[in-house]
C-alpha cells in the first residue's frame, strides 16, 4: 500500500452505515479543518443527472455499484478534501482498495436502532425501501461490518452525542493517526 499518498493526500474518507452521519459529519469535517466536502452519491447524481434511485430503477444496484466505482476512482484522485462515500461503496473489492490508499478512512459506526431513528422517514434510499425497515438495517449492517472495519484507520462510534462533540474527538483521532504515521 502506498502509505505515502494515504496521507499525503490530506483526505479523510467516512464510511459506515446509511444514516451513520457521514454526510453530516462530513460537512462539519470539512468546514472545521477547511477541507472541501464532497458526497460520493451526490457526484454520481451530478454525472448522471437522474437520482439514485432512477439508477436503480433503470440499472438495478450492478449498475449503480459501477457507476459508484467509476465515480469513486475521480474523486480519489483529489486531494484535500473529505468524502463521504456511499453505504455499500466498501462492497467492492476494488473500492475498498482505492480509499485505503487515497486517505485517512474513518468508519461512522451506528448501532441498528440509531440508524433506523435517521433513515425510517428516507424515501430516497433504495435498499431501504421494505416493509421491515429494522431488519433490514440488522442484515445490511452484519453484511458490512467487517468491510467497514477492514478498510479503516480509525473507527469512531457515533452514538448520541452532539455533531459538533462527536466532530472534536474525532480530529483528535486524526491528528494522532498522522502523528503515528508519518
Amino acid at each position: 500500500m502506498n502509505s505515502t499518498r494515504k496521507c499525503q493526500s490530506g483526505n479523510l474518507i467516512l464510511v459506515g452505515m446509511m444514516g451513520s452521519g457521514k454526510t453530516t459529519m462530513g460537512r462539519v469535517l470539512a468546514k472545521h479543518m477547511n477541507l472541501v466536502f464532497v458526497d460520493s452519491d451526490e457526484e454520481i447524481q451530478f454525472r448522471t443527472g437522474v437520482t439514485i434511485p432512477h439508477i436503480f430503477d433503470v440499472e438495478g444496484e450492478p449498475g449503480f455499484r459501477q457507476r459508484e466505482t467509476d465515480a469513486l476512482a475521480a474523486l480519489v484522485s483529489r486531494d484535500g478534501q473529505v468524502l463521504a462515500t456511499g453505504g455499500g461503496a466498501v462492497l467492492a473489492e476494488e473500492n475498498r482498495k482505492m480509499l485505503q490508499q487515497n486517505g485517512i478512512v474513518i468508519y461512522l459506526k451506528a448501532g441498528v436502532h440509531d440508524l433506523w431513528l435517521r433513515t425510517r422517514n428516507d424515501k430516497n434510499r433504495p435498499l431501504l425501501q421494505t416493509g421491515n425497515l429494522h431488519a433490514r438495517l440488522a442484515e445490511l449492517l452484519n453484511q458490512r461490518d467487517a468491510l467497514y472495519q477492514q478498510v479503516a484507520d480509525i473507527v469512531m462510534p457515533t452514538g448520541r452525542q452532539s455533531v459538533h462533540a462527536l466532530m472534536l474527538k474525532l480530529v483528535g483521532e486524526i491528528e494522532a493517526y498522522r502523528k503515528n504515521n508519518p
